[in-house]
């Protein structure tokens, strides 16, 4: 993410900052990138913090996405549902760097049921999903205590709430993307034939999970090829905005992007994912002095990479074109 400006002071605004140093209050204009001062600011603003220009009936496009919120009458869940917004607020704005979801795109958006598992009548089972452009998105995870629990007990210290907005947000770019059947085509002599019974295929998984391999990102990647694209993208917009977010903040090494580094503009795939490694291996081991976990703590084998670049070529056209 790229760190932005004042629009009165010129002084640094980060993302998710609802006013500068100075004073001025800031709101992000998604469409131009940038933050400015003027409204209107999405209705939201006050309630959960969105710090977004409102498009449509008052809202962001981002909370526009939102159709179900969860239960308000239980307090806990105000915190969450915003930590969660902001998460998906942030995926948004990354492919919109590429055009996804922008005035241009007029192809359909994702919905969002952003359900808690504690409900004022008690607790509730949600489970996190796509199905046919509806994303269930579990804000309960969005709590620390309950993220670290499960991370642990699942064995994915790397499930993150942006992490899980790129993942379920991935389904609905192969939904999009699969219109087109000379995608279908190369996508299935890549990632398998994706339809495939998935519910076999994830029992099977659960049963004798597969440890991740030359051609597969994550253990769960080889699950079926729905979750093998969706754990492809999610991996490639971590690294993209990773190598971003380190030329934004003017963070290099000899021979990574000089000053100025439009990682979303690149179209070398190779560049921008061996870039983003060489500089998480360099912030790994600053973490390491302060016994803290591994930044991206992944082997990126040929397989893989070649699932990156065609992933890459796919969410880097326009999708207006």
């Amino acid at each position: 993410m790229q760190i932005f400006q004042c629009p009165t002071c010129s002084s640094p605004v980060y993302f998710h900052n609802l006013a500068c140093t100075c004073g001025q209050a800031v709101a992000f204009d998604a469409e131009r990138q940038v933050m400015q001062s003027d409204g209107p600011f999405c209705q939201n603003r006050d309630e959960i913090g969105c710090n977004w220009l409102a498009e449509t009936d008052g809202l962001c496009r981002s909370c526009a996405m939102t159709e179900v919120v969860p239960d308000l009458r239980e307090p806990d869940n105000l915190p969450l549902w915003e930590h969660s917004e902001l998460a998906k607020r942030w995926v948004i704005a990354n492919l919109g760097k590429w055009g996804w979801f922008t005035h241009s795109d007029t192809g359909d958006r994702p919905t969002f049921k952003m359900l808690s598992e504690q409900t004022q009548q008690g607790q509730e089972k949600v489970t996190m999903g796509h199905d046919d452009g509806l994303i269930t998105i579990n804000v309960t995870e969005a709590s620390d205590a309950v993220l670290a629990h499960r991370q642990e007990n699942l064995g994915e210290l790397y499930r993150t709430m942006i992490g899980h907005m790129r993942h379920e947000i991935a389904h609905f770019l192969h939904l999009r993307l699969s219109s087109d059947p000379q995608f279908l085509a190369d996508f299935r002599a890549m990632f398998g034939d994706e339809t495939a019974d998935y519910g076999e295929a994830l029992k099977r998984h659960y049963e004798a999970p597969r440890p991740a391999d030359d051609d597969h990102i994550t253990s769960y990647a080889t699950a079926h090829p729905h979750e093998d694209w969706a754990e492809t993208i999610a991996h490639l917009l971590h690294l993209v905005d990773l190598i971003d977010s380190a030329s934004a903040t003017n963070l290099s090494l000899p021979g990574g992007p000089m000053p100025g580094y439009d990682a979303y503009g690149d179209r070398d795939t190779e560049t921008v994912v061996s870039q983003a490694v060489a500089i998480s291996i360099a912030v790994n081991h600053v973490n390491r002095a302060l016994d803290l976990p591994d930044v991206y703590p992944f082997i990126l084998p040929e397989g893989v990479r070649r699932k990156f670049a065609f992933a890459h070529g796919h969410l880097r056209i326009s999708p207006a074109a």
